[in-house]
């Protein structure tokens, strides 16, 4: 147990650190290089153990190439783009803050997508969840809506991720690493080619009107840019954050059950804006507060509940443990 905590603690510090380093090396690298490099990155340092899952299950990935690229495109394309995006405009700690709510478009997603049933426990635990929402946006102030909307975005995709993901594991039995380590690929290959594009005469001119997202859409670099000042951070948002990160995560998961490891997502949301406000100097907001303290009572009442249903199962003589979601 001790181990498998180690593993938590690991996973969240990691994680909960993801907004300030992205938001670090934003002022050294565009939206789609930094992307394309971090997820590269990632799936190759997670690559090893899913070649072992697929070795051991003798599953069969070419197949099921559709599956990543369709993973790839939400996750890594779609959401994560539009997350560093978020990063850049808003503050680090109100983005950490939007994006750990994702669990709950989730919830929804497997409502409307898989049919499944939500409980009265869930239901009460998204309305919550999204009432802290609403505090920390205060739309009776908003300052910053394109921040918020692309925070919230993100949020949004990766939720639809999350289910397609799920769908994915179940279907062809592949596990949560590997179902993340082949998806950070197949998307950093789609990155690939969207930077391919960027150097096209039609990108230059799509977005000759904004010189902000020009310089993260027009004529993207690959490796230029880096310099030895850079390859530590580079080196900790890649291998860190998003290899370790998720590593450490689904090390937990396999060791524990589900309800222990999502308790990354759970601390998250109360020790991201702590970390920003020391190492980024960002003033934690009365309205910030309240708000995190109202989406960490939505996620205690959610953890509650899916560990008690858990253990239901358990007693069942037919209860499996592959039929448990793995939430990202």
């Amino acid at each position: 147990m001790r181990r498998t905590l180690g593993y938590v603690l690991l996973s969240t510090l990691l994680f909960s650190s993801m907004e300030i380093a992205l938001k670090l090396a934003g002022a050294s690298f565009g939206t789609l290089q930094l992307n394309f490099l971090r997820f590269l990155i990632g799936g190759v340092v997670l690559a090893p153990f899913a070649l072992h899952a697929v070795h051991a299950n003798k599953l069969r990935l070419l197949p099921h190439l559709p599956l990543f690229l369709a993973t790839g495109l939400v996750c890594v394309l779609i959401s994560m783009t539009l997350y560093q995006l978020a990063v850049i405009a808003a503050p680090a700690a109100t983005v950490a803050v939007i994006f750990s709510i994702n669990p709950v478009f989730a919830l929804l997603f497997s409502f409307l997508i898989l049919h499944e049933h939500l409980s009265r426990t869930s239901i009460i635990s998204v309305v919550i969840s999204v009432i802290g929402l609403l505090v920390i946006i205060n739309p009776a102030h908003l300052s910053n809506p394109g921040g918020l909307l692309l925070a919230l975005s993100s949020a949004v995709t990766f939720g639809l991720y999350s289910i397609l993901s799920r769908r994915g594991s179940q279907k062809y039995g592949y596990n949560g690493i590997t179902m993340t380590a082949f998806t950070f690929i197949a998307g950093a290959l789609e990155l690939l080619v969207l930077i391919g594009l960027s150097y096209l005469p039609f990108t230059a001119r799509l977005f000759a009107g904004s010189p902000q997202l020009a310089a993260s859409f027009v004529r993207v670099p690959i490796i230029a840019g880096i310099s030895w000042t850079h390859l530590p951070l580079l080196a900790y948002i890649g291998i860190g954050v998003t290899g370790l990160g998720f590593a450490f995560y689904f090390l937990a998961m396999e060791r524990s059950d589900v309800s222990t490891a999502s308790l990354v997502f759970f601390i998250k949301p109360g020790l991201a804006p702590i970390m920003a406000a020391i190492i980024l100097s960002e003033q934690i907001t009365t309205t910030t507060i309240i708000g995190v303290v109202i989406i960490l009572i939505g996620s205690v009442i959610s953890f509650i509940n899916q560990e008690f249903m858990e253990r239901v199962g358990a007693m069942l003589p037919f209860h499996s443990h592959h039929n448990h979601m793995l939430p990202h």
